[in-house]
């Protein structure tokens, strides 16, 4: 599968609009902040970004990512700051009602930095999120991370008293982030004294527009007194303002309602997928393609069974060429995952439990990147057989974040990713330097090694990692993953009998153990050759420089240590159902799982394959079994001899095509060298016959010095 950013030439400059995790759709909306209504902080693009400059003359920018996971947490910040001072009220007793935005000239706007990365590159945005405030047009203050409301409010508020000195009250009393008033907002408690000069000119309007109460209606004060906390009513809004609603929020809406799939033009494709982090399974094809036609029935099956649960959708790539086109399709059908503006290829197989197993796992992953602590870790590894884990601490950055959510959807179908910073995975993994990537299987973890930020960020390296560890220690060999499992390997594997649970279970877990054991063996192989070659270096040091030659002693500092084992097969574990798979398994390798449970060593590349230990008996799903036979099969050469998948004579052929794809220029110089001793041996054989047909007598050869003259008459 590969993983890439989408983004359509058709409508890119509106992809400014996309939703933020956090529910950004909500920010469209008008929200409430001191009983006052406040618009929506609007969003700068390339395009429009000269425009916001010129308009005022300071301006507040967010720039950020709607899947850094630390813009999603700074996002409440940002938008309670822009509510706080958009409500805010200068000091100015000549004109209580004077409007912040107009009176400071001073404005907030938002920009992502995902849908114009270039841009954000372009004028220096290198981390999200980041904060600048602008001054006609040139930059003064930068914040870059998650920021609290009085960092950025103490920026601005000195940024306020030196642009119009005393219009600021002596003391800001801020909200939280998510708040809908201020701390110092007036209620109709007066027993509640008012903060700041400002609120007290709010306190006198309310006094000219409420309504007057006799001692009749008034309450008595003793009744009041009486009240506990919890019983007091709370007015937050003032006579004269309308009542404060609660912030709207996004309303969820179910995707598939209907259970169908929907089928995409370029246009509903931009605003249903490209412009909305709602995830969609889609299928690319052509009407005349036979595949297409075999796999609609399961696909229309896919879309009911996941009505109110996944959208579903269809492009006729006929009718949508350009579509298909920006898609960079290779083939039909194609079928991607998309979720936003990143997208990953199914490649499994076309069979409904396949799609809808697929669709489940990619559901899941879709959501993001999880935090997890050591319960929840636990329980999640019963669950699952392979685990990524990336670990973090407070000092993880938001670009190591930003990479880190890249990852997700390439994972589909084959393992989980969580994050953590829990101080006992800490210790259960061993952590010492972050962040830290590792996968854990079957509760044994393997580590990834770069740990230079560039190495962690990555997204192709680690990806490459990821694939070569996303395999169980013992996983299910099935059509999908065949080639994974077996291309390149020499491969244990079990013929099991699913139906028979009991022993099914009991031989799994041999081969764990057995797996689990070989594997450790070889992490103590690696170390010993490893110190091996260390302790000849550190010898031949030695003796350099007790010999005091420092030209043997630079070469022998400059030995490295080579631990490339590529020339060494690798073992790995898979086992396979006996009873579905039967056929293939008795032509291949003439074993019947109803005869029992078998293990078999095999050697795809060179359709070899061992089923008998070194005393003739057939292999079984046994750890001591398995063990044993295996280092016999792995000497040089194997000490058990193996068996043909193939015909002898189909075993010459494929001998030679081996050679000539594994040495291709060695196999050319040798075809070369045999032509050219065939056409000398040839060569030389004509000319020996040519002067066999055409030789000359003795006598009709011409005399040299002192030759006689046969021309004339003899005396």
């Amino acid at each position: 599968m590969r993983l890439s950013s989408f983004t359509f030439l058709l409508g890119a400059a509106s992809l400014a609009t996309a939703q933020e995790d956090y529910d950004e759709e909500a920010v469209r909306e008008n929200t409430y902040f001191n009983g006052q209504q406040c618009p929506p902080i609007p969003y700068v693009t390339p395009r429009t970004w000269d425009e916001f400059m010129n308009a005022s003359k300071y301006l507040m920018v967010k720039h950020y990512s709607p899947y850094c996971g630390h813009c999603q947490e700074f996002a409440p910040t940002f938008q309670t700051l822009y509510e706080y001072y958009y409500t805010s009220k200068p000091i100015v007793p000549a004109d209580t009602r004077a409007n912040f935005t107009e009176f400071y000239d001073f404005r907030f706007a938002m920009l992502n930095c995902i849908a114009y990365q270039d841009f954000c590159t372009e004028i220096g945005v290198k981390a999200w999120p980041t904060t600048t405030i602008f001054k006609e047009g040139k930059e003064i203050k930068v914040f870059k991370g998650s920021r609290s409301i009085k960092v950025l409010s103490d920026a601005v508020e000195e940024i306020l008293a030196e642009d119009k000195p005393g219009s600021r009250p002596a003391k800001i009393e801020l909200p939280e982030a998510g708040d809908e008033t201020s701390p110092d907002y007036p209620t109709i408690d007066s027993t509640k004294k008012p903060a700041t000069a400002q609120t007290e000119l709010v306190k006198d309007e309310v006094k000219k527009e409420a309504p007057k109460t006799t001692e009749a209606t008034a309450p008595k004060k003793t009744d009041v007194a009486k009240k506990t906390e919890a019983e007091k009513p709370e007015y937050t809004v003032p006579a004269f303002h309308a009542p404060t609603p609660k912030k709207p929020s996004k309303p969820k809406v179910t995707p598939n309602i209907n259970g169908t799939s929907i089928p995409l033009n370029a246009e509903t494709f931009q605003n249903l997928v490209t412009l909305t982090q709602d995830p969609w399974f889609i299928k690319f094809y052509a009407p005349w393609c036979h595949h297409c036609q075999a796999m609609a029935p399961n696909w229309e099956q896919l879309a009911k069974e996941m009505k109110g649960r996944l959208n579903i959708g269809e492009v006729n790539c006929d009718k949508e060429s350009r579509l298909c086109k920006d898609v960079r399709l290779h083939g039909y059908p194609t079928i991607l995952f998309f979720k936003g503006g990143e997208r990953v290829e199914y490649d499994g197989l076309r069979g409904l439990g396949d799609f809808v197993s697929y669709a489940e796992k990619a559901m899941d992953l879709a959501s993001g990147v999880q935090d997890v602590d050591a319960a929840s870790l636990k329980a999640l590894e019963e669950k699952e057989e392979v685990v990524f884990v990336y670990v973090y601490d407070h000092a993880t950055t938001s670009e190591d974040f930003t990479a880190l959510e890249r990852l997700p959807l390439s994972l589909i179908g084959h393992a989980k990713l969580v994050r953590t910073q829990d101080p006992e995975l800490y210790k259960r993994f061993k952590i010492n330097t972050w962040p830290r990537l590792l996968v854990a299987r079957d509760g044994r973890p393997t580590y990834y090694n770069p740990l230079t930020p560039r190495e962690m960020r990555d997204t192709h390296l680690v990806l490459n990692w990821m694939k070569s560890v996303w395999l169980p220690i013992v996983p299910e060999l099935t059509a999908s993953n065949a080639r994974e499992i077996m291309d390149g390997k020499l491969v244990v594997l079990g013929i099991l009998n699913r139906e028979d649970q009991d022993s099914y279970l009991s031989a799994k877990r041999e081969m764990k153990s057995a797996a689990n054991e070989w594997m450790d063996k070889q992490i103590q192989l690696f170390q010993l050759e490893r110190q091996d070659l260390r302790d000849a270096k550190q010898l031949r040091i030695e003796e350099a420089e007790d010999r005091g030659d420092q030209r043997a002693l630079r070469a022998a500092k400059n030995i490295r240590i080579n631990m490339d084992r590529s020339d060494r097969k690798e073992v790995s574990f898979a086992w396979v159902d006996g009873v579905f798979w039967q056929r293939w398994i008795r032509t291949t390798y003439g074993i019947d799982v109803k005869d029992g449970e078998r293990v078999i060593i095999n050697d795809e590349d060179n359709r070899r394959y061992w089923d008998q230990t070194s005393t003739g008996n057939p292999i079984v799903p046994s750890r001591t079994s398995i063990l044993e036979t295996i280092n016999k099969v792995t000497a040089s050469p194997p000490k058990i001899k193996p068996k043909l998948t193939i015909s002898s004579f189909e075993k010459i052929f494929f001998d030679i095509r081996v050679t000539f794809t594994e040495h291709p220029y060695l196999s050319a110089g040798c075809i070369l060298g045999i032509a050219f001793g065939c056409a000398s041996w040839f060569r030389g054989r004509l000319r020996r016959t040519a002067r066999g047909h055409f030789r000359l007598d003795d006598n009709s050869k011409a005399p040299l010095l002192g030759g006689v003259n046969t021309g004339g008459k003899n005396d």
